[in-house]
């Protein structure tokens, strides 16, 4: 049984905020903005200035996540849950110094002064991107699920089935035809890329390219595996077990480590994200960890007072009215509400109390009542009292 935790959101500021642009925003929108940031809190355009610098390290964070359409899509879907685990850089290879930018980021600040392309001669135009064809994580996966408000209350388990992209049995992920192995790419000749040299006055320029035969890999398989077509991964369904902790409410998710897609070549396989949907419930609705009811009550329970039963969320609890208690009242029943999922201290129960007028009376009933309203109607009528003070005062 796979165990499943409520992620909690860390407090960070809205990457779009961040980088100052709409959620909208192009890719291109969002590297012109980090750019604009990251020349604006540059530790060496501020040099000693602490708050500069960790305005560097949070611009250079939402920079990492919002360039990646992948990482891009799971934050505009989960927030920072995804990323929890260290920050936007989590699995992407950073160097030190300059606040903890990646070599890929410490390009664009070149390019940000001017000095692109002193910098592609100075690198040998590899741009710090890592070797290609290296390990690669899988997709972190969304599964939707409906839950009873009886489910949230308690707790529950819920079996799920969960498609998704796995290693390829048959050929362990080799892409290649078992008993044969991949050969290096005649190409690129094993680099995953191929390199264009251009000369000019100013000197040496080279442009990188991922290779078109291998696709960055490096190798290609000459007879490719028959089930998964050399594609390395096939789709398989799995079902498994995820422990609903008591008190979730919708929009709640929970991360199963592990149970994403699994990466290639040696990556991390991605995570399963639950998010939760609580049903509406035909007798009560919920507001946080509060439930609100409504229950009838009889005029004579009214105006006399009354102890009565009212529906609580895991049976029934007893309510005292009391005399001369209004329709549409509202009553709290303390710690009869939902468990807080973090806590488990239990909310609130509020009844609405609504009086029921009989629709039929009996004719000694209507006998009284008339009698009562030729007296409300009189002397009675001036003193400014409720109908049932009057009317308990006239029984």
């Amino acid at each position: 049984m796979f165990s499943a935790n409520i992620s909690v959101m860390p407090s960070k500021r809205d990457y779009y905020e961040v980088l100052g642009v709409k959620r909208d925003a192009t890719a291109d929108d969002i590297k012109k903005a980090y750019r604009i940031h990251a020349r604006k809190f540059h530790p060496d355009v501020n040099p000693g200035n602490k708050e500069s610098e960790e305005k560097f390290k949070e611009v250079n964070e939402a920079f990492e996540v919002l360039k990646d359409p992948q990482k891009k899509a799971q934050y505009d879907q989960f927030g920072h849950a995804p990323f929890a685990g260290g920050g936007a850089g989590a699995g992407s290879r950073g160097f030190g110094g300059a606040g903890g930018a990646s070599f890929e980021n410490f390009e664009d600040i070149f390019s940000s002064f001017g000095f692109g392309d002193i910098f592609d001669v100075f690198s040998g135009g590899r741009r710090g991107r890592g070797r290609r064809g290296g390990p690669t994580d899988g997709a972190d996966l969304r599964y939707d699920l409906k839950i009873a408000l009886e489910e949230a209350f308690g707790g529950t388990v819920k079996k799920i089935n969960i498609p998704r992209f796995e290693k390829c049995p048959t050929c362990k992920g080799s892409g290649a035809k078992p008993g044969t192995s991949p050969k290096t790419c005649e190409k690129c000749g094993g680099t995953g890329e191929v390199r264009a040299v251009q000369r000019t006055p100013f000197g040496q320029f080279v442009s990188v390219r991922t290779c078109s035969m291998c696709g960055g890999e490096g190798k290609v398989a000459e007879t490719p595996c028959p089930e998964c077509k050399g594609a390395k991964r096939v789709e398989k369904t799995r079902t498994i077990d995820v422990r609903i902790p008591a008190g979730v409410s919708t929009g709640s998710h929970l991360r199963v480590e592990g149970m994403g897609e699994e990466g290639t070549n040696g990556g991390y396989s991605g995570d399963l994200y639950v998010v939760i949907h609580v049903d509406q419930h035909p007798v009560f609705d919920r507001y946080d960890n509060d439930l609100y009811a409504k229950t009838s009550i009889s005029i004579t329970h009214a105006i006399f007072g009354a102890e009565v039963e009212v529906p609580a969320i895991k049976g029934k609890v007893k309510l005292k009215i009391p005399a001369g208690t209004q329709s549409h009242s509202i009553f709290r029943v303390k710690g009869q509400g939902m468990p807080d999922v973090r806590t488990g201290k239990r909310g609130d129960l509020l009844i609405r109390v609504v009086v029921n007028i009989p629709a039929k009376l009996s004719s000694r009933e209507r006998e009284i009542l008339q009698e009562y309203a030729k007296i409300a109607g009189g002397t009675e009528a001036k003193v400014e009292k409720g109908f049932f003070d009057k009317f308990r005062e006239y029984i």
